[in-house]
């Protein structure tokens, strides 16, 4: 914990907390958060949902910076993020100085794929569930020059780990042949815990896979802190190349901040933070390969910066409601039953039922909608727009949906502040949405067009 980031904002509701025990998880934890009483949150996996003590903390925080924002920036800052760095490198059982902090996992990944020298021979392996954004900054390198190729491995969910492993093996492998000469490079870009569906992945053994045959590895791990178990013992048993991880997700610091991993050995490829910083160094005059690395992130553009500096208070709060085991425990088991009782409810199948290791604090569950296996686009893109406004404006439920493997799913949060009732609340409203959707669009009687 560092009290000297705390200390910082003296008068904030995080310093109360010292003085009384934390409720117990469920509906008495709500009033810790800030959320509408009207507005039932089961999708906390997609933007975070930040307790108000590190909010207040990060607003009195942000009070302090405007009392004398030239000190601060000039002076206070830098020592300050290295502390806050110094707390999430010993959470990833790595070196302070191999972690920065960014806006989001997309700039990261961003920061690391765009800062790869390319050549036209080169590969980026990504998979048909990597996240939209992710998926786009991979096109967009392919789109430009020298326009390295793009090679996509195949996940349909539910599947088991050791089908996963296998074909991630021989895609890569089949790859690795087709290599077009000796120096052409292979990056896979691997996430810890997929977005949509939220599943998570083999990743430490796919790392491992790649690296034997001598890819780089990129691992998105947006949902992983905070959520993920043994992420320490997973880093150091497959030592990835680069790791990215939002820490305003499921580790309840302030948005936007995440974590970028980037091991001495391979910081001289990041050469250039995003944007390039007064402080970057050209590799031509560098007196050490890794020069400037660390602090081109201290300084790269006027930001906000108590939201990374937020991170110790989330720290905090954690520690106080348990810890991350309690936490976890809690999400994950809270999942699991809440999946299952909506299934029971909406007469479907969860995605993994009885496996809490895969979908640890989200669940995905089928939504009763027909299924359209050939892919109808137009009819898809009303249910997308259709189901979103219903649920989301007109129930006020917010559950994230998604198309995969031929039919709708749904990808279902649990948090410290939620019981079963709010899943069994959830269900009802997606059964009457789903209801509605079938009559308004006549998706039981929808047949597909020849092709």
């Amino acid at each position: 914990m560092d009290s000297e980031i705390l200390a910082l904002a003296p008068n904030s509701a995080l310093h109360s907390l010292d003085q009384k025990p934390a409720p117990k998880f469920g509906h008495d934890l709500a009033e810790y958060f800030l959320l509408d009483p009207q507005y039932l949150n089961l999708n906390h996996g997609s933007y975070g949902t930040c307790p108000a003590p590190v909010v207040e903390f990060a607003f009195d925080l942000d009070r302090k910076i405007e009392a004398n924002p030239d000190l601060f920036m000039r002076i206070t800052c830098a020592p300050l993020l290295a502390k806050a760095r110094a707390q999430l490198a010993e959470y990833l059982g790595v070196k302070t100085d191999e972690v920065v902090i960014v806006s989001n996992a997309s700039h990261g990944i961003n920061t690391i794929l765009r800062n790869i020298e390319w050549e036209p021979c080169d590969t980026i392996l990504i998979c048909n569930t990597t996240y939209n954004a992710v998926d786009k900054t991979v096109q967009n390198l392919h789109d430009s020059p020298p326009h390295p190729h793009i090679s996509s491995f195949t996940i349909l969910h539910p599947t088991t780990n050791d089908a996963i492993l296998r074909g991630f093996e021989e895609h890569v492998k089949q790859l690795v042949g087709k290599k077009l000469r000796a120096t052409s490079k292979i990056v896979a870009v691997i996430d810890s815990i997929s977005s949509n569906p939220g599943i998570l992945l083999p990743w430490e053994k796919m790392v491992t896979i790649a690296k034997r045959y001598g890819l780089l590895t990129v691992i998105d791990a947006a949902h992983s802190i905070g959520q993920e178990p043994n992420i320490k013992e997973k880093i150091a048993e497959c030592q990835p190349d680069f790791y990215v991880t939002n820490a305003h997700k499921w580790l309840f610091a302030k948005r936007g901040a995440a974590i970028m991993y980037v091991p001495e050995r391979n910081q001289y490829i990041v050469k250039s933070s995003i944007p390039t910083s007064a402080t970057y160094v050209s590799p031509k005059d560098r007196t050490v390969p890794n020069q400037s690395f660390v602090v081109q992130y201290d300084w790269n553009g006027t930001i906000d910066w108590a939201n990374y500096l937020s991170v110790p208070a989330a720290f905090k709060f954690r520690s106080w409601l348990g810890g991350e085991d309690a936490i976890n425990g809690y999400t994950h088991k809270l999942a699991m039953e809440g999946g299952k009782r909506m299934a029971e409810i909406l007469q479907v199948e969860m995605m993994y039922p009885g496996d809490p290791g895969t979908e640890c604090s989200m669940v995905n569950l089928a939504l009763p909608l027909p299924p359209f296996p050939d892919d109808p686009a137009d009819i898809r893109a009303k249910i997308q727009t259709r189901y979103q406004r219903k649920l989301l404006f007109e129930r006020k439920m917010g559950a994230a949906h998604f198309f995969h493997n031929g039919r709708w799913w749904v990808r279902v949060s649990a948090q410290v502040w939620l019981e079963m009732e709010d899943f069994e609340k959830l269900a009802k409203g997606i059964s009457e949405v789903c209801a509605e959707l079938i009559d308004e669009l006549g998706l039981d009687k929808y047949v597909p067009p020849k092709k």
